[in-house]
């Protein structure tokens, strides 16, 4: 099955709320991009069904874009949001194939990065990365920790913390604020992640 299909059957198949990775308040990310900047131009990469796109909306001060290569999922979204869903650009891809995706002030990724388990696919990630976020802007990781998971979803993934994920981006991306923060799931368990903010080179 490839990551589309996947990421379809997911969203087909479970409730929004049942998923590991829900958070029914994403404050960390939330608090994060707050400490950056007051407002202006975001991208959620692998956003889906995630309530941070209503977070967002509702401070009224950041142009949002939510990325899913999911349709199912962006269209989770845009039910639970009515009316204040066309306040929203939505693009449906997987980010390492999309073409055009703009340019932006804060990059942020709580769903896409540690799945990205070939160097392909992380090369083809971060050269969608430096196209859009323009020089100055901040990219704000949320990966599984070292200590974290090893698999999500059924499928296996890349575990990081601060330093690797520095050394992931390279020498043009600055660490800004790291932190490592336990995520309850709604069945029960804890999962451990790495939290980092990093700055793209003026």
């Amino acid at each position: 099955m490839d990551r589309r299909s996947h990421w379809e059957n997911v969203y087909h198949t479970k409730s929004a709320t049942d998923v590991s990775w829900f958070e029914a308040e994403p404050t960390t990310s939330l608090s994060l991009i707050q400490s950056i900047a007051p407002g202006g131009r975001i991208i959620d990469v692998g956003g889906g069904a995630s309530l941070l796109v209503d977070c967002l909306i509702a401070v009224g001060t950041w142009e949002v874009t939510v990325l899913d290569v999911s349709a199912a999922a962006l269209e989770l979204a845009q039910t639970r949001l009515q009316e204040r869903a066309h306040r929203v650009k939505w693009i449906q891809a997987d980010i390492t194939e999309v073409q055009q995706l703009g340019t932006y002030d804060i990059w942020h990724d709580r769903a896409v990065f540690h799945f990205l388990t070939s160097l392909d696919d992380r090369a083809a990630y971060l050269a969608q990365l430096r196209r859009a976020l323009r020089p100055g802007g901040y990219v704000v990781f949320g990966t599984f920790a070292l200590d974290g998971p090893e698999k999500c979803s059924g499928l296996p993934v890349c575990r990081y913390d601060a330093r690797s994920l520095a050394a992931t981006l390279g020498a043009d991306y600055s660490l800004v604020k790291k932190l490592e923060h336990s995520h309850p799931t709604p069945g029960g368990t804890t999962q451990r992640f790495t939290f980092a903010v990093f700055r793209r080179a003026v």
